[in-house]
């Protein structure tokens, strides 16, 4: 059983989950790159770190902070900001790091995305991209390998993150024109998430990849509709493309029938949020 947890990245999923693993009991390390967040994070019960990965890693009592039973690696790739291979070349410092110091955790957890499969009209499982080529986002992939390479990483393919203040129909609201209404959603509530973390803490599949999606898949005029009715949002217009927009079906089957994972929330048209 895991005792001591680091996670990277103290984010909008991060730190709900550090605090999370608070409660149940766990001594948890979190990092942020915001100087203003560690009195924060320690508030919270977190011991905090200031770290970067730009790309290499920085800041103070690194090797601290990796000393872990397990360590759990959430950080956005910046591809747009930093172009395709920023994220990557972060992830091969880090294993380097690991290396250097001699602090590999006995257990990784990566989050990655399911960004990384293609539109392809279809279901898509885990094993349908393995390699760079057959992926819509190669970086993810490249990253994934990198740390399974290591023997004892876990990959989580994330979903679209949602609930809470992160509503999917704000951000369309009274647009005009939409195509893509017909596309069915692939979303995960952040509480389910979290959950899901600490599942694989309990128990661990080392060299697995997972996606981590709700089994549900409503189309996103659908939900754009049922937030627009929930919360007052202008509904947007829909417009029927000449061409039907290419879309893509992600399974979460492989989760939950080896973890024996079961969704709080298993339908996007259910999430629950609290808008600020």
């Amino acid at each position: 059983m895991f005792s001591t947890i680091s996670i990277l990245g103290c984010g909008w999923l991060g730190l709900p989950l550090a605090e999370r693993l608070v409660q149940a009991g766990f001594q948890v390390k979190g990092s942020t790159t915001s100087a203003e967040k560690l009195a924060l994070l320690e508030q919270k019960g977190i011991r905090p770190f200031l770290l970067r990965l730009n790309p290499q890693p920085e800041g103070e009592h690194l090797r601290d902070f990796l000393t872990a039973d397990a360590l759990i690696i959430n950080i956005p790739p910046k591809a747009g900001q930093m172009g395709d291979g920023f994220h990557p070349e972060q992830i091969r410092n880090l294993v380097r790091l690991f290396r250097e110091t001699d602090t590999l955790p006995p257990y990784l957890m990566y989050i990655s995305s399911t960004s990384v499969y293609p539109d392809l009209n279809r279901e898509m499982t885990e094993s349908d991209v393995v390699v760079p080529g057959q992926s819509a986002a190669p970086a993810y992939v490249e990253a994934e390998l990198e740390l399974l390479a290591l023997g004892h990483t876990t990959v989580l393919r994330f979903g679209g993150l949602l609930g809470y203040d992160r509503i999917p129909g704000r951000y369309v609201a009274g647009k005009k024109g939409l195509t893509t209404g017909a596309v069915p959603v692939n979303y995960i509530h952040r509480d389910d998430g979290v959950a899901v973390l600490e599942a694989l803490l309990r128990q661990p599949q080392p060299g697995r990849t997972f996606n981590v999606v709700a089994p549900r898949h409503p189309t996103r005029e659908a939900v754009y509709r049922k937030n627009s009715e929930d919360f007052g949002y202008e509904l947007p217009t829909f417009t029927e493309p000449e061409t039907p927009a290419p879309f893509k079906i992600i399974s979460s089957r492989e989760l939950q029938q080896t973890v024996g994972y079961a969704f709080r929330y298993d339908d996007p048209l259910k999430f629950f949020y609290r808008p600020r």
